[in-house]
């Protein structure tokens, strides 16, 4: 290399510089495609090829942050490095450090919980601190897992007794009558992404039992209709796909000692041409009271493949 300039770590142990890299290196790579450098680790160095002192402070910036999660416990991945970037870019390092202090709750496998994003952050602030909460915005924000690790979590403390899961099934339409099999197996297929969550925190066959014994509940909109749920976390996931009336009728199903959150994407909604929102008029019409807070995530929040950002924005450039 010529011009190189070097950061030093030698207090860095094989550990943490192997969490800090990633698998195959993989987190050298997102960090050298964000800065356009060509940066390598080498005997506790880190080498990048022709950089500037701006640069170089903001690459250092950055691995300070990765490396002090690193030595919270916690997993780097590429989406972390991405986001810590950005921030680092709006001179906002230490609020991602701040996020990974906070823990929603812990996976099957042990590891923390953690929200990504400042959006995240708000959204989790929110369900500790609301009855009603509404997280609005595009795939890959994080916002049903985390609803669902949150759900857990006050489950596992006791907070609430049970966990109910719902979604419009907008597509075989709401009676699902004409579907072979019982009710779970005609609702399973529209509630995927609520089992994957379930199984990420308590494990396959945890999440059966609770099933089984009615502390996660699993059921289509339609199915909520003239109950009243006390000590419960309720999720309702797509929510853009219910109609007004829908909306209301889940919105009043709020019992004593039990929170309700509501997510979905404004950009994906499935219903006929002409009907309004669910969503889009329940945002409207609440956002006056104070106890119900209604949060808006963002491209900015989306923590999946980097691509999917980006997808999103051009998307959203059409109108989409």
């Amino acid at each position: 290399m010529t011009n190189e300039r070097i950061l030093k770590y030698e207090g860095l142990s094989t550990d943490e510089a192997s969490k800090l890299l990633g698998p195959q290196d993989s987190n050298l790579e997102v960090l050298s495609t964000c800065f356009e450098k060509t940066i390598i680790f080498r005997n506790h160095d880190f080498i990048i090829d022709r950089c500037d002192e701006n640069t170089l402070k903001q690459i250092r910036e950055v691995l300070d942050a990765l490396l002090e999660v690193v030595r919270q416990g916690q997993e780097i991945t590429s989406r972390d490095v991405l986001y810590a970037y950005r921030l680092v870019s709006k001179k906002e390092t230490t609020t991602w450090i701040d996020l990974n202090k906070k823990v929603v709750g812990k996976s099957q496998s042990g590891k923390n919980v953690s929200p990504k994003t400042i959006g995240q952050y708000r959204f989790v602030e929110a369900m500790e601190q609301y009855d009603i909460v509404f997280a609005i915005g595009p795939a890959g924000t994080g916002k049903t897992y985390l609803a669902v690790v949150q759900a857990v979590s006050m489950l596992k403390k006791g907070v609430v007794k049970k966990i109910v899961l719902t979604r419009p099934a907008v597509e075989a339409g709401e009676s699902l009558g004409f579907l072979p099999g019982d009710l779970k197996e005609k609702v399973d297929p529209y509630l995927t992404p609520l089992y994957d969550a379930l199984h990420d925190m308590l494990g396959n066959e945890q999440t059966d039992k609770y099933v089984e014994k009615g502390v996660i509940e699993i059921a289509p909109l339609a199915y909520m209709r003239g109950r009243t749920l006390d000590d419960a976390f309720v999720i309702l996931d797509e929510a853009q796909n219910t109609t007004a009336s829908q909306m209301k009728m889940f919105l009043t199903r709020l019992g004593f000692n039990s929170r309700m959150v509501i997510t979905g994407d404004v950009t994906q909604i499935d219903l006929h041409r002409g009907m309004k929102s669910g969503l889009v008029d329940s945002a409207e019409l609440l956002e006056g009271i104070d106890e119900i807070k209604i949060l808006q995530l963002t491209s900015e929040d989306v923590v999946r493949h980097p691509l999917v950002q980006k997808i999103i924005d051009c998307y959203a450039r059409k109108g989409f």
